[in-house]
């Protein structure tokens, strides 16, 4: 039996609980493949065998807090932008949580400054599992960040293989 698909907004908040961001206002983007996070002082360190990217990132871009975060680096992506401009950017997994809904997804890093949204929610990130309303925002929860205590394991889809 298939589960109906949840909606989401054009715009939802959201956490990234393994990068300690508590809060980040996201711009559903169904016409982006790859989702994007802003990211500033961007390093690629080298642990023994493994590579990861520290980076700053202030979650709300109207003051707040800088986060310093560090993840395992997944790979290099080419991305286009909007404003058609291809740029290899570095590529994290990381879990998001929006309203009570929690899974992992795949994200490219890039300094987001001018846009008017510090993360993107690309279409890889939904596919299968949500249906976007342009005409609604914040569907699945406020700017207080309240869940419930139940979280839904979403279907997880084939991981996108990037190169080194």
């Amino acid at each position: 039996m298939k589960r109906e698909k949840l909606v989401l907004g054009w715009r939802e908040w959201a956490s990234l609980d393994d990068l300690n961001i508590k809060k980040i206002k996201v711009k559903v983007d169904t016409g982006a493949r790859t989702s994007a996070l802003h990211a500033n002082n961007l390093k690629i360190i080298k642990r023994g065998a493994k590579q990861f990217v520290e980076f700053d990132l202030k979650p709300l871009q109207d003051g707040g807090r800088t986060v310093h975060c560090r993840a395992p680096l997944v790979g290099q992506k080419t991305v286009k932008s909007s404003t058609g401009t291809s740029t290899v950017r570095p590529v994290i997994e990381t879990a998001i949580h929006i309203g009570e809904y929690r899974w992992k997804i795949e994200v490219t890093l890039v300094n987001r400054d001018i846009m008017g949204f510090r993360m993107l929610l690309g279409r890889q990130a939904m596919r299968g599992n949500f249906l976007v309303d342009p005409g609604k925002s914040f569907v699945l929860g406020h700017g207080d960040m309240k869940r419930e205590k139940s979280t839904i394991q979403l279907e997880r889809k084939k991981p996108v293989s990037y190169t080194h």
